[in-house]
């Protein structure tokens, strides 16, 4: 009798402190229990990938992408430093549609990104949703009440770091090899090391370690120099070329909403629009070697989450650059030991 009034005790003592974290942080649970259910929808409807090879409405393209994926799987553990895991294993069918939104804000003037803040995982400049209509609700709230920049995007993927078993999304499939190589080594990079509060050096890494790593595995498949290698690199050198034109563009706005910090309002909205005008005039002399970005501006118009999410995934690549070739000499698996060995992950 005694044992069973402790552990009536001992549980409405804990019911009591989850009414309590409930009342306290509702938004919070709300949120978790919303993705929680979105993640667990993916993660039920997924089928292994053996399954979805032997299909017979699989197309022989597909079959190939997903034959890709076993192989750069392969090729990140062996050779890339990667932590083996069961990621990507399952394929989620996204009916040509996306799975996932993504909403981001940001000081007006100031490359200030608003910061959401999560248990274990720490802050993040960025927060995800299932549902189209509360990212959107989120983004018009956040607009309205913060009066910040919004930006609202679709996430190509995205990683639960080590939480689930995160499936390949059906439409990376329509990805170029080298794209999809990319970003499969970009997500297993985030579950090898990810570093708490820590974002903008996370998603550096884990692009830097994509695009090379990429490079690496089409170089082991088809040759250095072939004709998959140089076409892959000549995209991503176009890439390169828009990158490079934004970071500076960023740089020469960030030091504009320093210069004006004490100036009225509608002077600082006249100043800024006058300035994204120009870069987007400017744009069109930025020497291309595709029509990739042809017309980039014609649909919109770029505030600051625009430009804070490129300096997010690109404004360290220098830095790891530099690093890689002249501590490392150019060996990406020692480097990437090195930094797991450095830094704590999650």
């Amino acid at each position: 009798m005694k044992v069973k009034k402790i552990l009536k005790r001992i549980g409405l003592v804990v019911a009591i402190l989850v009414v309590i974290l409930v009342v306290w942080q509702f938004e919070l649970v709300s949120y978790g229990l919303m993705q929680l259910r979105g993640q667990l929808r993916v993660v039920n409807q997924s089928v292994s990938l053996q399954e979805f090879l032997s299909d017979s409405t699989t197309t022989v393209n597909q079959k190939k992408k997903v034959e890709l994926i076993i192989d750069v799987k392969a090729f990140a553990f062996d050779k890339l430093g990667i932590n083996y895991s069961e990621n990507y294993s399952t394929i989620f069918d996204q009916k040509g549609k996306p799975s996932m939104y993504v909403v981001t804000a940001c000081d007006p003037y100031a490359f200030k990104p608003r910061i959401w803040k999560f248990p274990v995982v720490g802050g993040f400049p960025y927060k995800g949703f299932f549902v189209r209509e509360k990212a959107v609700e989120e983004a018009k709230r956040i607009k309205e009440e913060e009066l910040l920049d919004v930006g609202l995007r679709t996430a190509g993927g995205w990683s639960t770091l080590g939480w689930f078993k995160d499936p390949v999304l059906s439409n990376m499939l329509n990805r170029s090899e080298g794209d999809l190589a990319s970003l499969i080594i970009h997500e297993l990079t985030h579950g090898t090391l990810f570093v708490k509060d820590s974002v903008t050096f996370n998603e550096n890494l884990a692009s830097f370690i994509g695009d090379r790593g990429a490079i690496m595995f089409l170089e082991s498949k088809y040759g250095v120099g072939s004709k998959e290698v140089e076409n892959f690199k000549a995209k991503n050198k176009d890439e390169e070329l828009f990158k490079i034109y934004m970071l500076k563009s960023a740089k020469k706005l960030d030091s504009l909403y320093q210069a004006m910090i004490d100036f009225e309002v509608e002077r600082k909205k006249q100043l800024k629009t006058d300035m994204i005008t120009r870069v987007m005039i400017d744009f069109d002399d930025v020497k291309f070697e595709s029509d990739r970005y042809e017309g980039y501006f014609d649909d919109f118009t770029p505030n600051n989450t625009f430009f804070m999410s490129l300096l997010r995934y690109n404004s360290q690549q220098d830095i790891l650059e530099s690093e890689l070739e002249n501590k490392f000499g150019g060996n990406l698996l020692k480097y990437l030991e090195h930094l797991k060995s450095l830094y704590p992950s999650l």
